[in-house]
Order: C-alpha cells, then structure tokens, then sequence
C-alpha cells in the first residue's frame, strides 16, 4: 500500500512546481517586468497605462469613459473614409451619401457605422457624466477635470450639428435653418454674424462646404481636448465609489482594470452591432431619407434625438431670445457644479436628500428628451415649461441641499 507520507509528499511537489509555473507565467506580465524608462515615451505609456495605480472597487461604471474615447476614434477613422467619397455640393451631396451606400464596396457598413456611432458616442457620454454626478467626481481636488469634460461634450454638440447637415436632407436643411437662425436674436449684428455664417441670404452651398470643413476639423479638437482631460484626471487619480483618495487599496491599471475594460468594450461591441446589423435606422429621421427642398417645409422639424432635451428647454419659452438663452444656460450651467457644491460628501448613495434629487433630475431629462420630439401643443407646452423650470431648480438645489446634509451631519455633536 502506499503510505500517506508519499502522497502528501507527492502533492507538495506537484503543489510547488504548479507554484513554481505560475510564479514564471506571472513574471511575463507587464505590470511584473522591468518599468519601460529607456525613452520617455515608453515611459510615458508605461506610467499611464500598465501601472496608473486605481482604486481597486471601481466598478464597470468608470468603464463608461474609456468606451467614449474608443467612439471617438470609430467616428474619426469611419469619417475619414466616409470623407473619401462625399461631395459638399447642395447639387451632389445626397447623391454621393446614396452612391456610398449602394456602389461603395461595404460603403453601407462604413456609412451605418458612422450614422449610429453618433448616437453611441452620445449615450457613453450621457452615462459618464451621469456617473461623475452620481460618485461626485467633480468635488475638490478634480473641479477642472470636470470642466474639460463640459468642454469636449459642447465640442461634440457641435460636431454633431454641423454632421447632421451634411446628408442634405429634409431635415437636415431645415435643421440647419433654425438652429443658425437662432443667431439673430443677438440684439446688434446678428442677421450680419448669420449671412456670414451661411455665406449668402440663406442656407446653400457656401453653408454646406463650411459645415463640411468645420466638421471635419472639430473632432481632432476632441481628440486634443480628451488628452488634457486625461492629464487632468491622472493629476489626481480616478474618484471611487466610496469617495476615498487614500491610495492604500489601489492597484496596477494593467491587468485588472484593462481586462474590465476590453469585456465591456464587447459588450458594447454587441449593442452597437445590434443597431448597424439590424436596426440601422431606428436613431435617424425618416425624413432625412428626402432629398433636401427649400420650397417644402416639413411640418414638424426635430433634432436628432441627443439634442431633444436642450430643444425642449428652447421651445418651452415663448420669447425667441428668451428660449436660446434658457438653452444655452442649461448647458453653461454645468460648469457651475463643482463651485456650488457645498457637501463633504462625494457619493450619493450616502446623501439621501442629494439621491432624490439626482433621481428627479435624471427622470427631467428623459421627460424633456420625450416632449423634445412630441409635436407643439397645449399640454406637451405645459409639461415643458413645468419640466425646465425643475431642471434648472436641480442646480439650484444642488448647494442648499449640501448645507442641510452638512448640519444634519453635525447635528447634536457637541453632545
């Protein structure tokens, strides 16, 4: 028979070499070999990418920025072969989307791509911001950080903008139309600043040329901007969910959080797929499908559906002037966020008052992105103006509710 001692011994061998094994796999990882410091560059790489140190509880929330620099790039790279075959012509330009869609090799892919990696672009940065809400990762030390952020999402608004004229639509004519007109509400020169937006009395083919170039530029602006976000955010590290800026719990970026990362690149991956394959045009308006006619208004122009909410808020005031500034506020009122805050607390999990406001504003948004598209009558008017009158109440609400927290937290405690 064979003894215990043999099998005990025998398994504390396999036990050591299986040790042994793992030890010299583990050894090739780039977070266990030597820091790449023989150029700046690699060092450059190494220090913000394998071994930026990150709390080690972030969740796949924080997953949510890296998914938008990699729709960053998916939007550039598509554009630029988009752009090899696009013709800013008021006379050629529908037609040229229309020959990359059906005489392009696997030009209907590239086009679908780009058309929905707008709306996912969006959606990623909808949720980071929202997270950044949430975690409060616009408190003190990161309020620059924050405004960055504010920075490339107006960036990407206008890219947007400038992007949904170039098919020359129905609606992306008459989109144009309105948005620019709203430049003359400027009270001294603003018909002036208009036509020489437009470069003529009305939008036409010197408007769409200059779109085109200005569309094609601003995204290396967000690229630009993006990298000074980035620098901003490893100035101070990345916020955790419970708020702590410690260090003590923090590990490599490099494996943990890269692969947390690449699995919900694929799980974005699926979702994005699940629009170009088989819902290409869910996110688009039909009457894009229509060559552009300045003879025939549609009877019910809309934005594309990431601008509803701001559109919302525009067509809830009845004065021309006061609408714009309403719309541009509540855009620049983000800014304010970290200069009004007035709580010590950075997670809203542990901020009752904050939670239920956070939670109010976030249905206001989704209720303005839905009167957004609804067409204008008495009651959708109504809601509007009730829904952004809230909506700017949540800013407003932001510094009082900080302080009532902050006294209830000290309540009693000299007792």
């Amino acid at each position: 028979m064979v003894s215990i001692n043999s099998i005990s011994n025998n398994l504390s061998t396999i036990d050591q070499y299986s040790l042994v094994t793992t030890s010299k796999v583990k050894s090739l990882f780039p977070v266990n070999l030597p820091r790449l410091n023989f150029s700046y560059f690699f060092s450059l790489v190494a220090s913000h990418i394998i071994y930026y140190p990150s709390p080690v509880i972030l969740t796949y929330a924080w997953s949510f920025g890296a998914l938008s620099g990699i729709c960053l790039v998916i939007q550039m790279i598509s554009g630029i072969f988009l752009s090899m075959f696009y013709t800013p012509h008021v006379d050629l330009a529908f037609h040229s989307v229309e020959f990359i869609m059906r005489d392009v090799q696997n030009g209907w892919l590239i086009r679908y791509i780009h058309a929905n990696g707008a709306s996912m672009f969006f959606i990623m940065v909808y949720l980071h911001m929202a997270r950044g809400l949430y975690y409060g990762s616009y408190f003190k030390p990161r309020e620059y950080l924050w405004c960055s952020g504010v920075i490339i999402f107006i960036l990407m608004m206008a890219t947007a903008f400038t992007g949904y004229v170039l098919p020359w639509g129905q609606m992306s004519f008459w989109g144009a139309t309105v948005i620019s007109s709203m430049v003359t509400a400027i009270p001294f020169g603003g018909t002036s600043i208009v036509q020489w937006v437009w470069g003529a009395y009305r939008v036409g083919n010197p408007t769409l040329k200059r779109f085109y170039s200005i569309h094609y530029v601003l995204p290396f602006l967000i690229a630009a901007m993006s990298l000074i976000h980035l620098t901003l955010l490893h100035m101070h590290g990345s916020n955790s969910p419970i708020g702590s800026d410690t260090g003590v719990d923090d590990v490599p970026f490099y494996p943990y959080f890269v692969s947390k990362d690449v699995f919900a690149f694929f799980c974005f991956l699926c979702f994005f797929g699940t629009f170009v394959f088989y819902f290409p045009n869910f996110l688009n308006h039909p009457h894009n499908c229509i060559p552009a006619d300045p003879m025939k208004t549609p009877l019910h122009v809309v934005p594309e559906w990431y601008f509803l909410t701001y559109y919302a808020i525009l067509r809830s005031i009845p004065s021309k002037t006061g609408g714009i500034l309403a719309m541009g506020g509540s855009i620049a009122v983000l800014f304010l966020i970290p200069f009004i805050n007035t709580s010590y607390i950075r997670n809203t999990t542990y901020r009752p008052l904050f939670k239920f406001c956070f939670w109010f504003f976030m249905a206001n948004v989704i209720i303005l992105t839905w009167i957004g598209q609804k067409p204008v009558k008495d009651i959708f008017v109504l809601v509007g103006k009730i829904v952004t009158a809230t909506y700017f109440l949540f800013f407003i609400l932001i510094p009082i509710v900080g302080i009532v927290e902050s006294k209830l937290i000290h309540y009693n405690s000299k007792d």
